[in-house]
């Protein structure tokens, strides 16, 4: 029995929403038609190099439709592979979800709260994409019903940033956890693991560097090659500039990852899934996410560690 009430040896998301609702939650994602900075022309064009949003989106997710009949739909969708569940989280994903002015913010979020089935808010976005007016909107939100801002963060060094051009540093992803945790607001990350130019040891000092910080849960992929994304292109012309796991490898890696991180950390994710359509990584594995966490946990057995057990 580990210090979160259950035998697993990581603090698993499931768990963690059985305890907060009494029973399994579904995340339903929306895609509400925002853009992102180094989209726009703010900051930069083309966006993130490794990013294409199709490749996550499920069917019904499309910005024409109006929120309520995204949820509606997402509803159906996941019926057919979780029958009994009855309450939903609206996960807004696609893009930057607070980068607009803050009466739009509210009639877009203000929707989806009002869905019966609806009992709580994911909101993605970026570090830099976040102010005290928008934070005030959240924290007042936030005593209403569950609320998250899951920030991307993606890597811990600027030079990676840069590379794929985040249009962010990591000192701002440090400030707007810190503020948006300040107010009381549950505050996430979301990271990438292996992303070009970052050796194994850069990968497990982020380990420590994010252990710091006043975060609630932490998700994480492994880089994957999507279709349409500068990143194909730069990996085509210097294919020796990038590694790619295979999965045993990439779990073992992320048992140590897990062993340096702090034990208060929900882990949402610890690898993300695409359509073959979409994916064209070298390495692609070919298992959903349930069957990673179950070979993870079995790693951690193996291993006899759990989340924490290095962290100083």
């Amino acid at each position: 029995m580990y210090k979160w009430g259950h035998n697993r040896r990581f603090n698993s998301y499931s768990n963690y929403f059985r305890k907060e609702f009494g029973e399994r939650i579904q995340k339903l994602s929306i895609d509400a038609g925002f853009t992102c900075p180094n989209r726009d022309g703010t900051k930069g064009r083309g966006g993130c190099t490794f990013c294409n949003n199709k490749a996550f989106n499920p069917s019904y997710c499309l910005p024409s439709k109006p929120v309520t009949q995204q949820i509606n739909e997402g509803i159906e969708f996941h019926k057919v592979r979780y029958k009994k569940t009855s309450r939903y989280i609206a996960y807004f994903q696609a893009y930057s979800n607070t980068y607009a002015p803050l009466e739009q913010l509210k009639k877009i979020y203000n929707e989806a709260i009002l869905h019966p089935e609806v009992v709580g808010v994911v909101v993605g976005t970026r570090p830099d994409c976040i102010d005290d007016e928008i934070l005030d909107y959240f924290e007042d939100l936030s005593k209403k019903l569950y609320l998250i801002i899951e920030y991307g963060i993606e890597s811990c060094y600027n030079k990676t940033l840069e590379r794929i051009n985040r249009g962010h540093t990591f000192e701002q992803s440090v400030k707007a956890i810190e503020q948006t945790a300040a107010r009381g607001i549950k505050t996430g990350a979301h990271m990438i693991i292996g992303l070009p130019g970052e050796s194994r040891e850069m990968i497990m000092k982020q380990a420590e560097i994010l252990s710091s910080l006043p975060l609630n849960n932490i998700k994480f992929h492994q880089l994957q090659l999507m279709k349409g994304t500068a990143m194909l292109d730069e990996f085509k012309n210097n294919p020796d500039d990038f590694y790619f796991y295979d999965v045993d490898e990439y779990i073992d890696l992320m048992v140590d990852f897990l062993e340096r991180l702090n034990p208060g950390f929900v882990v949402e994710r610890i690898a993300g899934e695409a359509p073959p359509r979409f994916n064209l990584t070298p390495k692609i594995w070919g298992l959903r996410n349930d069957q990673i966490i179950n070979r993870l946990e079995k790693r951690l057995e193996q291993r006899e560690t759990w989340q924490g057990r290095l962290l100083e």
